[in-house]
């Protein structure tokens, strides 16, 4: 077999171990280190079994992972989205923006999309969004009456957002692959988050308003007074719309780093949780520990993905990729289109961080050749991760919110809700291919246009 041949069979093989079940971490650094061996093997320098360049290499990925500037900001927007998560800020702030939306039709389910893209943007983890929310929203939106299948949609679409929605942990990853800039990054993704809850919120309030069934209205007995709804919103939403709205402003306004305004957003998460008495001892020490198996799991990807990626293309399978998609002699649509639709399936098997760091290095060297800007591509990337959660069988979003819905509730109704959703996500996306200024303008008026 030739070099290129391996290297295909070295991705295959890697797919086919992590459908087994295999940690994701720990199997990149194996194949890196197997297939290295092989890469790099050199009869002349071996004396002993461990005088290989793949044992350097390994050990220069992970020094150049802990001392990268830029992934300093993911533990700490980490422990920033688990204090808020552990201090009963978000059940405070559900029923806030639930009492201010009572006039609309689908009033809860609409405080529950909009809870979620808070919640989703100063946690940025998909499954405590969902967990949490299928926890707190879920019951009383059953309770209300409203349609298991619509309530679940609302549940799991709403805590995808976090994928998409400034400042996530996903971006931050896809600034380090693509080596551009998170403040750019973070200000092109901010208008195609707030068009897509826009688009889910749309969406609920026009079903609701045509089939009041699936989302009965609160009885005017059950609201209270209006200097009540002022004082709840005041307490609970503008708190951490201040907090949320400080770090991403320090961010977009060149003011702090992502790591410095991380920082502070996690210090202000400590000083919201003493503020509201919610936050004790055995919660703050939970907290510290999710964050460093978070942070640890993500550290290790880039290491075991930056050993893998660094043989694959050692071994031609980069060039052979890239050769094969050149050879199809796409226009930049049709190239857009099929990278999309390959990370559309790899979505099934595969969550974004597999993705993210193994298979989208594979097209960026490519964005040149078609005139693809690359903050343009991650958007579109973070857009089309929403359907890896949404996308049945593997949907995890359902998963994560069967694990904590009542059992009445068949994972057939959380798919059968999910679907409207996964369609306007690939509305989204047409939208953006159309549009680009959907997301380019935002960084080009605050940073300037890049020349080229």
């Amino acid at each position: 077999m030739t070099d290129p041949q391996i290297a295909i069979m070295m991705l295959g093989l890697f797919i086919f171990v992590v459908l087994l079940g295999f940690p994701i971490a720990f199997t990149l650094v194996a194949m890196g280190l197997g297939f290295g061996y092989y890469a790099y093997y050199d009869e002349l320098r071996m004396q002993t079994v461990f005088d290989n360049r793949i044992f350097d290499l390994f050990v220069q990925n992970t020094f150049s992972v802990m001392s990268n500037d830029v992934l300093v900001a993911v533990p700490l927007f980490l422990f920033m989205g688990y204090v808020v998560e552990r201090a009963n800020i978000v059940d405070r702030l559900f029923f806030s923006i639930q009492l201010a939306a009572r006039n609309l039709p689908g009033s809860m389910a609409v405080a529950a999309l909009a809870t979620c893209a808070v919640f989703a943007t100063a946690s940025g983890i998909v499954g405590a969004v969902v967990t949490l929310m299928g926890m707190l929203a879920l019951p009383a939106m059953l309770k209300a009456g409203y349609e298991p299948k619509f309530a679940s949609g609302v549940i799991c679409a709403g805590g995808c957002l976090g994928i998409l929605i400034p400042p996530s942990i996903m971006l931050i990853v896809y600034s380090a692959i693509a080596e551009i800039s998170p403040l750019r990054l973070y200000a092109a993704a901010l208008f195609p988050g707030m068009m897509l809850a826009g688009m889910y919120m749309a969406y609920v309030v026009g079903r609701a308003y045509f089939n009041p069934s699936l989302a009965p209205q609160p009885c005017k007995e059950d609201i209270p007074s209006f200097q009540r709804i002022v004082y709840e919103l005041l307490t609970s939403f503008v708190p951490l719309a201040a907090l949320i709205m400080s770090v991403l402003g320090a961010i977009l306004l060149g003011l702090a780093t992502p790591a410095e305004a991380a920082g502070v957003g996690a210090f202000g998460g400590l000083i919201l949780g003493a503020i509201y008495r919610s936050l004790s001892w055995d919660k703050l020490r939970e907290a510290v520990f999710l964050t460093a198996k978070t942070s640890a799991m993500v550290c290790w990807l880039f290491v075991g993905s930056w050993t893998f990626a660094s043989v694959f293309s050692y071994l031609g399978g980069h060039d052979l990729i890239k050769d094969w998609v050149l050879g199809m002699d796409l226009s930049t649509v049709q190239f857009l289109i099929l990278a999309q639709a390959i990370i559309f399936l790899l979505g099934w098997p595969l969550e974004w961080t597999e993705i993210i760091i193994i298979f989208v290095p594979i097209f960026l060297p490519m964005l040149d050749n078609f005139s693809v800007n690359p903050l343009f591509f991650g958007i579109l990337v973070a857009l089309n991760l929403q359907t890896s959660f949404l996308t049945p069988p593997m949907a995890m979003a359902a998963y994560y919110l069967k694990g904590v819905a009542p059992k009445s509730i068949e994972l057939l109704d959380i798919f059968r809700g999910i679907m409207p959703y996964l369609l306007i996500v690939i509305f989204a996306m047409i939208v953006m291919y159309n549009f680009p200024e959907v997301a380019l303008w935002l960084p080009d008026y605050l940073f300037g246009k890049v020349p080229g």
